[in-house]
């Protein structure tokens, strides 16, 4: 396919409520407006500070040529407001030639719209039927959920992690890694597990936020925690903790884990952490996995915390849960306060794993397996 003239030749894509087209002048103050955003810097490799200058030479020295090139091909996305006024809403480009990559940023005031979902779908589509593309990759920071979240809505097939794939800022980073082809329908290859709040008694189960962080540290530097949980890394750090809560979210996009928070009711300070995981869609198994900070032990907190996991579990996927119709819990022998919460929340005991286990202090442990069946 040959080359095309900017803007002349940019075809527009639209499905009513998202339009695709050529960058136009006015488009130059809300680009600026959108690099400036604190998220998109964080996320991009755009220059900080960023001005008009900026975005003319994205527009005339990047978008222009590679139209003309037939190698990076840009759209500004276009969307109705709720005024019905069509307003700027983003950048998307589709780079490369047979095999593509795709990149694309949301202005501020367009997220949470649906917005770059139906863009992606719009550009995907014109890809692999008039731009001679057979596959198209995306990638994304590790920890870009609202990027995976947009990958993952659009039917991209989510493949996992590629340590040091991107050099950004002067520095290496790991990417979220997928791919999408022409056959895909366009929608989610996997359920998304969500992490919906649960009110109990002595507990809130929620969503993690990032002022967690510094007690996710303590609970992973305890002691006790790092002898029943041995592969946590020493010493424990914030980057450790952000590492834990972007594969959680990785995992829940592939339809492997629910994770929540469990909180205190009153104060909504993290208390510990329990998850519905290794979940496998062909068997519809689940394991149940926590962990408490110290000051939280001994109030009967975690044993609500798993009832209520426990009672989400196994709750049909057309009733909100995920539909568990078995779970697992392990806990080492002498683990007594574990052992206990097994039972509690209505486990029965299979049978005892010989020195299965390795503890962080170098010793094995025997390890009790209970299972509960819905």
């Amino acid at each position: 396919m040959k080359g095309m003239r900017f803007p002349d030749d940019v075809p527009v894509l639209t499905d009513g409520v998202v339009t695709l087209r050529a960058h136009r002048e006015s488009d130059i103050s809300p680009m600026v407006e959108m690099a400036r955003d604190p998220e998109f810097i964080r996320w991009t490799t755009i220059p900080d500070p960023y001005d008009a200058s900026n975005a003319r030479h994205f527009v005339d020295e990047i978008v222009g040529p590679g139209w003309e090139r037939h190698h990076h091909r840009g759209w500004a996305i276009e969307y109705l407001g709720d005024d019905g006024v069509a307003r700027f809403g983003g950048n998307i480009d589709v780079r490369g030639v047979g095999v593509a990559d795709v990149g694309f940023g949301l202005h501020p005031a367009a997220r949470g719209r649906g917005v770059m979902a139906r863009a992606i779908r719009l550009a995907l589509r014109w890809a692999f039927e008039r731009g001679g593309i057979e596959v198209v990759h995306w990638r994304a920071h590790v920890g870009n959920v609202a990027s995976l979240r947009t990958a993952w809505a659009t039917g991209f097939t989510l493949h996992g992690t590629a340590p040091d794939f991107l050099w950004e800022r002067g520095r290496a980073l790991d990417a979220w890694t997928g791919s999408i082809r022409p056959d895909a329908d366009g929608t989610p290859r996997t359920p998304w597990w969500r992490s919906p709040v649960i009110e109990g008694e002595k507990v809130r189960l929620r969503p993690f936020k990032d002022t967690d962080v510094p007690r996710m540290v303590e609970a992973c530097s305890d002691a006790t925690t790092r002898l029943w949980i041995p592969l946590l890394p020493d010493p424990y750090t914030e980057a450790d903790a952000r590492t834990y809560l972007a594969a959680a979210s990785w995992q829940a996009a592939t339809g492997s884990m629910a994770a929540w928070c469990i909180a205190d009711p009153d104060t909504d300070e993290l208390a510990g952490n329990i998850a519905v995981l290794r979940m496998n869609a062909r068997t519809e198994t689940g394991e149940i996995g926590y962990w408490m900070h110290p000051s939280a032990r001994g109030r009967g907190m975690v044993s609500e915390a798993t009832r209520l996991a426990v009672r989400h579990a196994l709750t049909p996927i057309e009733q909100g849960g995920v539909g568990r119709r078995r779970l697992e819990l392990f806990a080492a022998t002498e683990n007594g306060p574990s052992n206990a919460v097994a039972r509690n929340a209505g486990f029965d005991f299979v049978g005892t794993r010989h020195r299965a286990e390795r503890l962080s202090d170098g010793t094995y442990a025997d390890v009790n397996e209970y299972q509960l069946l819905g």
